[in-house]
């Protein structure tokens, strides 16, 4: 857009305005890119991320840029914590219409040197995490109707395995498990419920693994011979959380620039 352009209208069925947001895991990366540009599209966002501080800035740069957002700390994987947080994303936005599972972590090991501990904490984030935060969604998204949403993250990794992450490609394969299911439970009421499956993104993380000639080995497998953008992945998401989404439902929306295909 050059200088002195009027931004575009945004197409009705891309419009968010009126929906409330949930999204975990939302201070950086692509969490912090999904809630920006789901606010960007008219959603008022709660913003939950272990990192008070840092989703305090994301909510401030909402704000800032005319949105309207909430910091709603919480473990997602202790139940109490998670249903007083969806509590508080409702009394503080007035509804609640998207959830977006995003918060997550990943412990590499190969599994003869894996911690069972270990396991347990990866499982406990990034599978027992999402259950838990849809369960006490569930109620509301229901009664949002055709309104509600529910995007999973879940990774390339879930789908095809990679060795050094049994734990996290487990954890992330149960989060599919857990989509197509809640497909089929909520169809009825018109609630949808999706998976996107990021490849390798441009995150602080992904930086500090690959460098020199692992990211170059890596190129060589993408297709589309580039790491992805965080914003790529939230465009999906925002797809996903659409009017425009409305008969899409139990679908895993891979950006992994052809890795997996």
């Amino acid at each position: 857009m050059t200088q002195g352009d009027a931004p575009r209208a945004l197409p009705a069925s891309l419009d968010l305005s009126g929906r409330v947001a949930l999204v975990t895991g939302a201070a950086r990366g692509i969490g912090k890119s999904i809630a920006t540009t789901l606010a960007s599209r008219g959603a008022a966002i709660a913003i939950n991320d272990k990192d008070e501080e840092a989703a305090h800035a994301t909510a401030s740069a909402i704000v800032a840029a005319g949105g309207k957002a909430l910091v709603v700390g919480f473990d997602v994987g202790d139940q109490a914590a998670v249903e007083d947080g969806i509590k508080r994303t409702v009394a503080g936005l007035g509804g609640f219409d998207i959830l977006v599972n995003n918060a997550g972590i990943s412990i590499d090991a190969l599994v003869m040197r894996a911690k069972i501990e270990d396991f347990d904490l990866v499982c406990r984030i990034n599978l027992r995490g999402v259950f838990l935060c849809c369960q006490a969604a569930a109620r509301h998204l229901l009664k949002a109707k055709d309104r509600g949403r529910i995007v999973n993250l879940s990774s390339v990794v879930g789908e095809q395995g990679n060795a050094g992450q049994s734990m996290y490609a487990a954890s992330k394969a149960g989060v599919l498990g857990i989509t197509k299911s809640l497909a089929r439970e909520f169809a009825s009421r018109g609630v949808t419920v999706n998976a996107v499956a990021p490849g390798f993104i441009d995150t602080d993380m992904t930086r500090a693994a690959l460098q020199g000639d692992a990211r170059t080995a890596l190129l060589g497998q993408i297709p589309l011979a580039r790491i992805g953008e965080c914003e790529e992945v939230a465009e999906a998401v925002a797809f996903l959380a659409s009017p425009a989404a409305g008969y899409i439902t139990g679908h895993v929306l891979r950006v992994n620039g052809g890795l997996l295909i």
